[in-house]
C-alpha cells in the first residue's frame, strides 16, 4: 500500500501557489548545496545525498517521478494539489500542497530520503508538514 506525506502552504508560507517547477528549482538548488558540500568534504556528496533522477510523469494528474539511480532505491512520486479548507474566520479559503507519495515497490531508503526531502521542502517554503506516521511539523514562525 502507497504511503503519503504532505507539505501544505498555510497563512505566511513563502509561496501561496506551487507549481512542479517551483519543486524542481529547489531539487536543482538542493543539489547545488550538496554539490558544495562534498567538494568542502573532499567526496562526492551530491549523488549519495540525491541518487534521483527528475522524470515529469502524467497519468490522470501531473506528477514528478524521483526514479533511482542506485541499487537500494526505487521511486518517489512527488504531485500538487490543492483543497478546501476554513480559514481562521471560518470562512472557505483554497489551501494548496505538496503530496509526497511512496508507491508499493518503495525501499527504507526510499522513505528516509522521502523524509529528508520532505523537510527540506517544507522548512524553504515555510509550510506545515505532514509526515507519513501522520505526525505534524510547523516550520511557519507564527506571530
Amino acid at each position: 500500500m502507497a504511503e503519503h506525506a504532505y507539505i501544505k502552504l498555510i497563512p505566511g508560507s513563502t509561496l501561496e501557489v506551487v507549481q512542479l517547477d517551483d519543486i524542481k528549482e529547489l531539487f536543482h538548488y538542493y543539489k547545488t548545496i550538496t554539490e558544495k558540500t562534498g567538494v568542502q568534504l573532499d567526496w562526492n556528496y551530491s549523488e549519495n545525498a540525491f541518487p534521483y533522477e527528475i522524470i515529469d510523469y502524467k497519468a490522470d494528474a501531473d506528477y514528478i517521478h524521483l526514479k533511482a539511480t542506485e541499487d537500494r532505491y526505487h521511486s518517489i512520486f512527488l504531485g500538487v494539489g490543492k483543497e478546501q479548507v476554513k480559514d481562521s474566520e471560518g470562512l472557505a479559503a483554497l489551501q494548496h500542497y505538496i503530496e509526497l507519495i511512496l508507491p508499493e515497490l518503495s525501499t527504507y531508503g526510499d522513505k528516509g530520503k522521502a523524509n529528508e526531502f520532505s523537510k527540506f521542502l517544507a522548512k524553504k517554503l515555510k509550510g506545515e508538514l505532514h509526515l507519513f506516521n501522520k505526525r505534524v511539523m510547523q516550520y511557519n514562525l507564527k506571530k
